[in-house]
C-alpha cells in the first residue's frame, strides 16, 4: 500500500508553534515519500470545541502551505462507525460497563506513565443500583509491542500502563482511543507521525486496532515543544497562536526544532522553506528528547 498519513488537531483553539512542528513533520514525511496527507478534525467532545476553531485551523494550514488531500474528515460526523466498532468489541466480550468516578479511581489507582491506572474495580460486575458512567475495554494480559521510527522499540503491558480504558462515556461521547483507531483504519492510514505526548495513546489504539482485526500502521513520535517551565505547549498553557504573517520564519524554526539544518538564508518565505525541506527532510535527524528551550525557536 502506498503511503497515507494525516494530521488530526483538536479544534479547542488555534494552532500554535507545537502544532506547526507536528503538522510540518507529518506533512514532510508524507510528501517526501510520495504519499497522501489527509486532515482530520478531532471534534469528538463538544465542550472542548471552540467556536470557529476548525475553520481557523484550515486557514492556518493553508497560510503555511501545508495543503492536504481530499476533504477534511470531522469526527463529529462519524458516530455510526464508532458505534459499529464498539458493538463488535462488545460481541467479543471485551467491553464492560463501569460506575467509577474519576475521584473514586484516583483514590484507589496507582499512577502510570499517562495518569492513574484504572484498578479494574468493575471488571467483574458493577455494584447493585449504581449508574453506568463509562464503558471500558479489557486489557488483562494485553501486551503491545511496536517499533517507533523515532523512539525505537516500544513495549507496553497495558494492564499495568493504563488499565482498562474508556471507549464510551454515559453522555454519548466516544473516546479518543476508539475514534482515532477506527478512523485510522477506515482512512487506510499506513503511517502515523505525531507528537510524543501521544505515545501512550498509540499503544492503546494498537490494541483497539488488533481487537477489531485491522492492520496496524507504522508510528513515528516527534519531540514535543515545551515552555520555559517544562510544560507542553498547548491551549491550556496559553500557547500563542501561530502567526501566519511569520509563516516562513516559524516553519524554518520548526524544521530546526526537528533537527533539520536549514540555512539561515532559506526562510524568506513559506515556499522557499518548503522547497528546501522537501529536498533535505530526514526523519533520522529528529531528536528523541523533548526540548525545554522553545524561546529560542519563537
Amino acid at each position: 500500500m502506498s503511503y497515507r498519513g494525516r494530521f488530526a488537531p483538536t479544534p479547542s483553539g488555534p494552532l500554535h508553534f507545537g502544532s506547526i512542528v507536528a503538522a510540518a513533520g507529518s506533512w514532510l514525511e508524507a510528501r517526501t515519500r510520495a504519499g497522501e496527507w489527509q486532515l482530520r478534525i478531532d471534534d469528538l467532545d463538544p465542550p472542548r470545541v471552540a467556536p470557529g476553531a476548525a475553520e481557523d485551523i484550515l486557514r492556518c494550514l493553508e497560510a503555511f502551505a501545508l495543503h492536504w488531500d481530499g476533504a477534511p474528515v470531522y469526527q463529529s460526523t462519524r458516530g455510526e462507525a464508532y458505534r459499529a466498532a464498539f458493538e463488535q468489541l462488545q460481541r467479543s466480550g471485551l467491553v464492560y460497563p463501569c460506575t467509577c468516578s474519576r475521584r473514586q479511581i484516583a483514590q484507589r489507582a496507582v499512577m502510570g506513565t499517562d495518569g492513574p491506572v484504572y484498578p479494574g474495580t468493575c471488571r467483574n460486575g458493577m455494584p447493585p443500583g449504581a449508574a453506568v458512567r463509562t464503558w471500558r475495554l479489557r486489557t488483562a494480559g494485553a501486551q503491545v509491542e511496536f517499533v517507533d521510527r523515532v523512539l525505537g522499540r516500544q513495549q507496553r503491558d497495558l494492564e499495568r500502563a493504563s488499565g482498562d480504558f474508556v471507549l464510551l462515556r454515559a453522555d454519548g461521547v466516544w473516546s479518543f482511543q476508539l475514534a482515532s483507531a477506527v478512523d485510522d483504519a477506515e482512512m487506510a492510514m499506513t503511517d502515523i507521525v505525531r507528537g510524543a505526548d501521544l505515545l501512550e495513546s498509540s499503544a492503546r489504539q494498537i490494541l483497539v486496532l488488533e481487537a477489531l482485526g485491522h492492520p496496524v500502521p507504522t508510528y513515528a513520535h516527534l519531540p514535543v515543544v515545551v515552555d520555559a517551565a517544562g510544560e507542553k505547549l498547548s491551549k491550556q498553557t496559553l500557547a500563542p497562536a501561530a502567526d501566519a504573517a511569520r509563516a516562513g520564519e516559524l516553519l524554518a524554526d520548526a524544521l530546526r526544532f526537528l533537527g533539520q539544518e536549514i540555512p539561515a538564508s532559506s526562510h524568506a518565505d513559506v515556499r522557499t522553506v518548503l522547497d528546501w525541506a522537501l529536498a533535505h527532510w530526514d526523519l533520522s535527524r529528529v531528536g528523541r528528547a523533548p526540548r525545554n528551550d522553545r524561546t529560542s525557536f519563537q
